[in-house]
């Protein structure tokens, strides 16, 4: 009788599908509260509560790591003239729904506002703010949205261009 064995190599280089260097490898101690903003991990997520826990650990949230270091996970890029004729209506907007976003999901978060020479550029903190300020500006203003999701870094590139 012939046994055969079937060794496994072991020289390949597995490929991550998906890379975000700031997601986080385990979960934080619990309770676990942010330095800099004060959400706490509890219950397995990152909320807001009102009062800090008694033996709450301190770690920064991935939102505050991508803020120090200006890492966003996703831009908005606001094009088309009536962006510049409009821009305190369409921040505002925009700002809106990072508050409603920012309310259940405390990394969910504008990163900075830039005002380019012909249109706006909005950095999140997440993949899923630019999306909703995206079609949050199409169901207002119309326009053409476009939407760049890439796959393996864990980015979102939006583009809303007014008609």
């Amino acid at each position: 009788m012939t046994t055969y064995f079937t060794e496994h190599r072991k020289d390949r280089l597995m490929q991550e599908r998906v890379h975000d260097p700031y997601q986080s490898r385990g979960k934080p101690r619990e309770p676990s509260m942010c330095p800099k903003c004060k959400a706490v991990f509890q219950g397995g997520r990152w909320q807001w509560i009102k009062s800090r826990p008694a033996n709450a650990h301190e770690e920064m949230c991935q939102a505050c790591q991508r803020i120090r270091d200006d890492y966003p996970a996703g831009l908005v890029s606001l094009k088309g003239e009536f962006v510049s004729t409009h821009k305190k209506q369409t921040l505002n907007l925009a700002r809106n729904q990072e508050q409603a976003e920012r309310a259940l999901h405390p990394l969910h978060r504008i990163l900075r506002i830039e005002e380019r020479v012909d249109h706006l550029v909005i950095s999140t903190t997440d993949i899923h703010l630019p999306k909703r300020i995206g079609e949050a500006l199409h169901r207002a203003y119309k326009g053409e949205l476009d939407l760049n999701y890439e796959k393996e870094s864990c980015f979102v590139r939006v583009i809303w261009t007014s008609t």
